[in-house]
């Protein structure tokens, strides 16, 4: 029994699930009658409870109330018994309280036992829950759901394989299933134990395969009567793997978690991971996690790093393909990476790039949106003349000038237009069909079309720029000092434009 590579003993097993369970460790012992329910609660308050109680006074009380075992088809539990009567209370030495107590219900009846009827027929008993005395069957089916509901955190169910009393394995089939049912109904972590003379025996292990099979809940076999620190470690242990996982921790390299959302590497773990994460509810299904990981073709292996029990939080280390690093890296920059003085000197130029995008991303923001953006110059760009004294009437005042340079971008569609003449109606028509033969499928497929030899993107291309160059030198210029009169005489001077 292992937490984090270091072996659990009984009382850190006790605190990893009291602290699933707000400090109260609270076990409901259900099922059919005769099955040992007293006789498990004995031996547990015996050998995983009381030795852990400083207090004597507390540990001979304790005694007194451990519930007596009977043999053969007797009934002997016939109302519901808090064992002990007031918590018990074991402190670790980190000052950490748990407060353990045990609730022994009455039995699911079976036909063959004997004790709950009487000569007026099925036997009335007394119950917490009930001011009158209900029928002893009616008090096993309340007392299991309200002891399950409201006063347990951990159900055990206890059946038998048969060979414990004189009663066959078949009569306790009926009420073991409406028991184990009635707790999968109320949704809160349970175990069962299959109560055996012979845990050994093909008898017990076929009925636990049984079980497991038909319930899909963790089934144990144990001999109760002679159960050992060991039987309940594994027992508690078992039952504490069917608290909830309450959280996953994936880590994995930082640098694909940088990745834009779209990324198909980043998309491929994300889908991995989901699904992983999907298909575990409790404790004892962490392990599918990394069943459901390894099947991703860029994950080398995963692992299950540490589990907290008491919390509840597990981790998974992932270990990438070899290789796949430089894979995206080259995807990412457009060329291979031969060494790391290549990506340093990558780096710098791709540094100064974006140091000189920096300056003008405000402006292409404003012109894809409005038509028209300007990027302000950085301090570093701006001059200030040496002050001068100014004067205004009879006061003087000091005059400081900057200038500064500014980038202006507008938006202009430009116009090109490709009018190859080729011949009839019917070429041409033949033309149209041929470039729109892709379209609503795959809309680029039109600039890969070859016309005269050439592609079409390369022939509109050259016509856009055709028409760029056609500017002459002085209108540009021409442009660049109107708009400088614009943005610093302001708003209310007139210029016209003449071409």
């Amino acid at each position: 029994m292992t937490k984090g590579g270091q072996t659990m003993d009984t009382t850190e097993i006790l605190k990893n699930i009291a602290q699933r369970c707000g400090g109260d460790i609270y076990l409901g012992i259900v099922g059919p009658v005769r099955v040992g329910k007293s006789t498990f609660i004995k031996e547990f308050m015996e050998k995983a409870v009381i030795p852990y109680v400083h207090d004597e006074y507390e540990k001979a009380r304790m005694i007194d109330e451990l519930p007596q075992a009977g043999v053969g088809k007797t009934i002997m539990t016939t109302e519901p018994k808090f064992v002990p009567n007031n918590a018990a209370t074991i402190e670790f030495d980190d000052g950490f309280t748990v407060n353990v107590r045990l609730v022994d219900c009455v039995g699911y009846v079976i036909p063959e036992a004997k004790g709950y009827k009487d000569e007026d027929g099925i036997r009335m008993v007394r119950t917490p829950w009930n001011d009158e005395p209900v029928p002893f069957n009616e008090a096993a089916k309340t007392g299991t759901q309200k002891v399950i509901q409201d006063h347990s955190t951990i159900g055990i169910v206890i059946t038998t394989d048969g060979t414990i009393s004189d009663l066959s394995r078949e009569a306790y089939i009926e009420a073991e299933a409406e028991v184990i049912e009635e707790l999968q109904a109320i949704g809160k972590p349970f175990i069962v134990i299959v109560n055996s003379v012979d845990t050994a025996s093909p008898t017990c292990k076929a009925v636990v395969e049984k079980l497991q099979e038909k319930y899909q809940v963790p089934v144990l076999a144990v001999a109760v009567n002679h159960m050992s620190e060991a039987d309940i470690q594994y027992i508690l242990r078992e039952a504490l793997y069917e608290f909830p996982v309450s959280e996953i921790n994936i880590n994995m390299p930082q640098w694909i978690a940088v990745l834009n959302d779209e990324h198909w590497l980043k998309k491929s773990f994300q889908d991995t991971i989901e699904e992983s994460m999907s298909s575990v509810e409790k404790l004892r299904e962490v392990e599918s996690i990394t069943d459901i990981l390894d099947t991703n073709d860029n994950i080398e292996s995963s692992n299950i790093a540490t589990i907290d029990t008491g919390q509840g939080i597990v981790n998974v280390d992932i270990t990438i393909k070899s290789g796949l690093y430089n894979e995206i890296l080259k995807e990412i920059i457009g060329k291979d990476i031969k060494d790391k003085a290549e990506l340093i000197s990558l780096m710098q130029d791709y540094s100064k790039a974006k140091r000189e995008y920096d300056a003008v991303s405000s402006a292409l923001k404003m012109v894809k949106q409005t038509g028209y953006g300007f990027a302000s110059a950085s301090l570093q760009d701006i001059a200030l003349s040496k002050p001068e004294i100014v004067k205004q009437g009879s006061r003087y005042g000091v005059k400081l000038k900057a200038v500064a340079p500014s980038i202006h971008m507008i938006k202009v569609d430009v116009e090109s237009t490709f009018e190859p003449i080729i011949g009839s109606k019917e070429q041409s028509e033949e033309l149209i069909r041929y470039l729109l033969r892709d379209e609503g499928k795959n809309d680029e497929t039109i600039w890969d079309s070859d016309i005269f030899g050439r592609k079409l993107s390369d022939l509109i291309r050259d016509g856009l720029n055709a028409k760029l160059s056609m500017i002459p030198e002085a209108a540009r210029a021409r442009l660049q000092d109107i708009l400088t009169k614009l943005v610093n005489k302001g708003k209310g001077n007139v210029i016209a434009i003449v071409l």
